[in-house]
């Protein structure tokens, strides 16, 4: 509708042809004889989805979902093992915590999850920042990595106060390296399913922690194998959460039974109220 001179509102149709059912490449479904609303064979990317309940890992179907074709076996090795790497971001991640609260503040059991899948979607050390990291990788790899770090230390200026992230996907984590992702890293470059990408940026994030004392981080790791594999960014990013939520949500459950005075609660001595501490002691 659109507003005219008269302060009234004028109906316009809109051009739009829509479709006439649900179409996708992805998912088919044999409709049962009895009841065409009932699915009564599944295939996914032309494959059975009983045959790859009994012949495939969910690791394979995953990649098959995503990519339309099944992976090799040191493509799902690799995949599988930053599954498994990311499987819990820990207590100390935003999202974590997101969780844990939720499920000491007796949030709905079945809303746990999702609130910290939303944190971890975000721009720091997310899935926001997976996409960033997928677009860095793709754009540097071509160079020569220590030309990259300089380029990085030029253009990129350490903040005075929080943690530095240099480029997307690389910097510290609580003012030092972060050494999960580095041992990590350090592991699967050695796969036989590891790629010139992730070659590239194990290369790189050791440059950095020789330069500037940054290094890798989660979201960097990911991207590196996501990028390897043949993911868009954008599926980069929902994978990352899906990767890590297990430990959110085992951390949010673990807290839903407990008492709030089971987590920390800030004291006045040290609550902090923009850059000045209250003065109140009591």
């Amino acid at each position: 509708m659109k507003r005219n001179n008269g302060d009234r509102y004028k109906t316009r149709l809109r051009d739009n042809k829509f479709a006439s059912r649900i179409q996708t490449r992805i998912w088919s479904e044999t409709p049962s004889s009895g009841n065409p609303y009932i699915a009564e064979q599944c295939r996914c990317h032309g494959y059975d989805l009983l045959e790859l309940i009994e012949k495939r890992s969910f690791v394979d179907v995953l990649y098959l979902l995503f990519q339309g074709q099944l992976p090799s076996k040191q493509h799902s090795r690799l995949l599988e093992a930053l599954m498994i790497g990311l499987i819990n971001p820990g207590p100390r991640h935003p999202a974590t915590r997101a969780a844990m609260n939720s499920g000491i503040g007796k949030t709905d059991i079945a809303h746990i999850l999702p609130i910290g899948q939303l944190t971890i979607g975000g721009s720091h050390l997310g899935g926001r920042e997976v996409i960033s990291a997928m677009r860095f990788l793709n754009k540097s790899y071509k160079s020569n990595p220590q030309d990259i770090v300089e380029q990085a230390v030029n253009s990129s200026k350490k903040p005075d106060v929080g943690d530095w992230h240099i480029v997307p996907g690389f910097g510290t984590r609580f003012g030092g390296i972060d050494l999960v992702p580095k041992q990590i890293a350090a592991k699967i470059t050695r796969m036989p399913g590891s790629g010139h990408l992730l070659q590239w940026a194990s290369e790189f994030a050791g440059l950095l922690e020789n330069t500037v004392e940054c290094g890798w981080l989660a979201p960097g790791l990911a991207a590196a194998v996501f990028s390897d594999l043949g993911f868009h960014p954008r599926t980069g990013a929902g994978l990352f959460q899906l990767f890590n939520s297990p430990g959110i949500l085992a951390h949010g459950l673990e807290m839903a039974n407990k008492s709030i005075s089971a987590m920390p609660f800030i004291d006045n001595k040290h609550y902090v109220i923009g850059p000045h501490k209250q003065s109140r002691s009591d």
